[in-house]
């Protein structure tokens, strides 16, 4: 009997194919992060903030800078961060590539909240309140539970004073 290709998949089936590359990328993301700490210990804590780790293949480091100042600055400091690398671990590097990418600033910097909530400081008067009330008696039943609902906040505010 034929397999139904409509029938659902077991998750060993559909992870089977992909276990592989997520363990090469979680090993490349893990080097990748040993990588920019050698880096940071390398430039210092200014020089560091303003600069990635972009890559590391073949035995190339490729260093993104947030500015192309900061780009000429790294080349000229590429023999400094090489020796760097090779005292602590990276024999295999043999080459410092850096390349400016002004969006890497974005990446570098913490994220900042977008929206900032603001509490409403309008209140309601008593005297609102009131005619809400009034106005709910002869609304129909739908509507009068809700003016009901929004006379009630008045009665809040006056508690939290």
């Amino acid at each position: 009997m034929a397999k139904n290709r409509y029938d659902p998949k077991s998750i060993d089936e559909l992870m089977g194919k992909w276990s592989n590359k997520i363990t090469q990328f979680g090993a490349k993301t893990d080097s990748l992060q040993v990588l920019q700490a050698e880096l940071d210990k390398a430039l210092g804590p200014i020089l560091s903030k303003k600069c990635r780790v972009a890559n590391y293949r073949d035995g190339t480091l490729v260093i993104e800078a947030v500015s192309a100042t900061l780009a000429t600055r790294l080349n000229y400091l590429k023999l400094d961060i090489l020796s760097h690398l090779r005292q602590n671990g990276f024999a295999e590097c043999g080459q410092v590539k850096v390349t400016s990418n002004p969006d890497a600033q974005l990446r570098l910097s913490e994220p900042k909240p977008k929206f900032k909530t603001q509490k409403s400081s309008r209140t309601m008067s008593e005297s609102t309140a009131e005619q809400l009330t009034e106005l709910a008696a002869h609304a129909p039943p739908s509507l009068q539970a809700k003016l009901l609902k929004l006379a009630t906040h008045a009665a809040k505010n006056k508690q939290k004073k």
